[in-house]
C-alpha cells in the first residue's frame, strides 16, 4: 500500500506541473523586464543601513541644521562679551527752511522781520567702540566729525562752512537696581548650547531608530514574500496531488476544494506580499537617499550581542547626558529670571549715565581739532512707583507661581523619565531570551512542517493538519525576524536616552567642529 501511494504521488507530480511552471515563467519574464530599469543592486546589512542613514539621509541633514542654529546662537552670546566697533555716517543731508531775521530800525526803533531762505548740507561720520560689562552696563568710546555748509537763496550763494569735531567721547551706561541680563545669560546660554549638542546626538539616534524600523519592515516583507513564494509553489503541488487522488477516488470533493482554496489563497498572498515588499523597499530607499533605479536587498542579522544592562547605570547616564535634563534646568533658571525681572520692575529703578569728551568747533577742518574743549555729562534717571493699584505685586506673585509650577512639572517629568528608563531596561534585558525562544520556535516549526508534509504525501494526515503546520511555520519564521527587530529597537531607544554605546562601552559624541564648516 505504501509503494502504491508513493508511485501515485510521483505520477501526479509529473503529470500536473503546468500551473506552477506557468506562474514561474511569468514571474521570470516580469523580473527580466524590471531589470532594464535597475542600474545598481545592493545587499545591505543592518550596520551599512545605519551608516548610510546617518551620512546621507535628509533627517541627518536636518539634525545638522538644527545644531547649527544652536551653535550660532551661542556664538552670538559669546560675541556680546567682546568689543563692538562700528562706523556711522550721514552722506549728505540737505535741508531747506525760511529763517526769520529780525532787525531794529535805528530811526524809529521798530522791530522789522525779514525772511531769508537758507539751505543746509550736512556731512557727518564717526567711529564707535562699545564694550558690554559683566555688571550689565556698557562703556562706549567714540570719535566723530561733522561738516555743515550753509547756503542762502541758492547753492551759488555759499554763506559759511563749519566743522564740529568730537575727538573723544567716553560714555558709561549702567542700571543700578535693574536686572543684570549678562549675569542671567551666563547661566542660561551655555546650557542651551550644551542642549543643542546633546539634541543633535539624540536626533542622530532617532535617525538610527527610524532606519532600524525601515530595515526590519523590509526584512519582514522579504521574509513574507519568500514564504509566499514557497507556499504558492507548495500549494500548487499539493493541489495537483489532491486532484490526482480525487480522480482515483481516494479523497472526497471537500478535500479537493480545500486544497484548491489553499492554492488560491496562496496566490493572493503572493501578490499582496510582492506589493508590500515593493512599498517597504521604496520607503527604505527614499530614506537612505537612493533613487528608484537602485535595487535593495537587506541581509537579516544572524545573532545579537550579549549585553545586559544595569538599571542604575543606565539611569545615571541618562540623567547626565539626556538633553531633556538640560531643558528642565534651563526652564527653572528662566523662571527664576522672570521672578527677578518682575521684582526689579516693581521697585525703585535708577539708571546712571556718565560721559566725558573733548570737542571743538571751527571754520576749518584742522582748526576744529585745535585746543578742544572738554565736556562732561552725569545723569541719573529715577523711576519711583507711587501708585500702581497692586499691578507690580501681582506680576511678582504671578512670576513666583509660575516658578513653582515649572518646578513641580520638572520634578514630575524627571520622575516619569526615571520610571520609563527602568521599564525600558527591563524590557531590553528580556529581548535576548525572546530572540533565542523565537529562533528555537522557528527551528521546531520548520521541522514540524517537514514531517507534516512527508506524512501528507503518504496520505497519513489531512490537508487541514498540513495547512496548520504551514501556518505555524510561517508565523514562527516571521516571529524570528520580529524578535530581532524588537531587540535592536529597544537597544537603540536606550542608546538615545542615555547617549551611551553599551556594546563598545563609550559615550556617544560627534565632531561638532565639522558640522559648522
Amino acid at each position: 500500500m505504501k509503494i502504491n501511494t508513493w508511485l501515485l504521488t510521483c505520477i501526479i507530480c509529473i503529470l500536473f506541473p503546468a500551473r506552477g511552471m506557468w506562474a514561474q515563467t511569468n514571474q521570470e519574464t516580469a523580473d527580466q523586464n524590471s531589470q532594464e530599469y535597475i542600474l545598481y543592486s545592493y545587499n545591505l546589512t543592518l550596520e551599512e543601513v545605519l551608516h548610510l542613514a546617518t551620512t546621507q539621509s535628509n533627517e541627518s541633514l536636518r539634525a545638522r541644521n538644527s545644531y547649527q542654529v544652536g551653535y550660532w546662537q551661542y556664538r552670538s552670546y559669546k560675541a556680546n562679551f567682546l568689543p563692538y566697533l562700528s562706523f556711522t555716517s550721514q552722506l549728505p543731508e540737505f535741508s531747506r527752511k525760511i529763517v526769520d531775521v529780525p532787525s531794529i530800525d535805528p530811526q524809529t526803533g521798530e522791530v522789522r522781520h525779514d525772511y531769508s531762505s537758507e539751505f543746509y548740507n550736512v556731512f557727518s561720520g564717526g567711529l564707535s567702540l562699545q564694550q558690554n560689562l559683566p555688571t550689565g552696563g556698557s562703556v562706549t568710546v567714540s570719535s566723530s566729525l561733522q561738516r555743515v555748509d550753509r547756503f542762502s537763496g541758492s547753492f551759488n550763494n555759499h554763506q559759511s562752512t563749519e566743522y564740529l569735531s568730537t575727538a573723544l567721547n567716553v560714555r558709561l551706561r549702567q542700571s543700578i537696581f535693574g536686572v543684570n541680563e549678562m549675569k542671567w545669560d551666563r547661566k542660561i546660554e551655555p546650557l542651551k548650547y550644551e542642549e543643542a549638542k546633546r539634541t543633535y546626538i539624540e536626533n542622530m539616534e532617532n535617525v538610527n531608530q527610524r532606519a532600524i524600523q525601515l530595515f526590519f519592515n523590509m526584512a519582514i516583507a522579504q521574509q513574507r514574500l519568500a514564504i509566499a513564494e514557497f507556499n504558492h509553489a507548495n500549494n500548487d503541488t499539493l493541489y495537483n496531488i489532491a486532484a490526482g487522488r480525487y480522480e482515483l477516488g481516494t479523497i472526497g470533493e471537500n478535500d479537493l476544494l480545500q486544497s484548491e482554496l489553499a492554492y488560491q489563497n496562496a496566490l493572493k498572498k503572493l501578490n499582496d506580499d510582492r506589493l508590500n515588499l515593493e512599498d517597504a523597499e521604496n520607503r527604505l530607499r527614499s530614506y537612505l537617499g537612493f533613487n528608484e533605479r537602485v535595487k535593495l536587498n537587506v541581509v537579516i542579522p544572524e545573532n545579537v550581542p550579549n549585553v545586559k544592562l544595569d538599571v542604575e547605570q543606565v539611569l545615571q547616564l541618562s540623567l547626565e547626558n539626556n538633553p531633556d535634563m538640560i531643558t528642565y534646568e534651563t526652564q527653572l533658571i528662566e523662571a527664576q529670571k522672570n521672578v527677578a525681572q518682575q521684582r526689579a520692575n516693581r521697585g525703585f529703578q535708577a539708571n546712571l549715565n556718565v560721559a566725558f569728551g573733548l570737542n571743538q568747533q571751527a571754520t576749518g577742518l584742522f582748526d576744529s581739532y585745535k585746543d578742544p574743549r572738554d565736556m562732561q555729562t552725569v545723569s541719573i534717571g529715577l523711576t519711583v512707583p507711587i501708585l500702581d493699584w497692586g499691578r507690580g505685586k501681582g506680576m511678582v506673585k504671578m512670576a513666583q507661581s509660575n516658578e513653582e509650577l515649572v518646578r513641580r512639572q520638572v520634578d514630575q517629568s524627571r520622575l516619569d523619565f526615571q520610571q520609563d528608563i527602568s521599564l525600558n531596561v527591563r524590557q531590553f534585558n528580556m529581548q535576548e531570551q525572546q530572540f533565542f525562544i523565537a529562533a528555537k520556535a522557528d527551528t521546531i516549526a520548520q521541522k514540524r512542517y517537514d514531517v507534516a508534509k512527508q506524512r501528507y504525501l503518504i496520505d497519513k494526515i489531512t490537508v487541514t493538519d498540513m495547512n496548520n503546520a504551514q501556518l505555524d511555520r510561517d508565523e514562527a519564521r516571521v516571529g524570528y525576524v520580529q524578535a530581532l527587530y524588537n531587540y535592536w529597537r529597544y537597544y537603540y531607544e536606550l542608546r538615545a536616552l542615555s547617549q551611551y554605546d553599551f556594546v563598545s562601552g563609550k559615550q556617544l559624541d560627534a565632531d561638532f567642529d565639522s558640522l559648522v564648516d
